[in-house]
């Protein structure tokens, strides 16, 4: 039987490298902009932080401010 996941937020745990995906769906959010990824096109992730980023610049930006 096939679904449709089609606007529908994705729930993922993050690896180093990869990710697994816990509920159907066609996109996260980026943890900073609150931007929706497709998850074709999410490329980048903090495995520690548990979250995804939308670019490189944010990731970059993410990694270098204090927590």
């Amino acid at each position: 039987m096939l679904t449709s996941t089609g606007g529908r937020l994705a729930r993922l745990h993050y690896l180093p490298g990869s990710f697994r995906q816990l509920s159907g769906g066609d996109h996260v959010l980026c943890a900073i902009t609150g931007v929706p990824i497709p998850l074709e096109a999410l490329r980048y992730w903090n495995a520690d932080r548990q979250e995804a980023y939308a670019s490189a610049e944010i990731a970059t930006k993410r990694l270098l401010a204090r927590e």
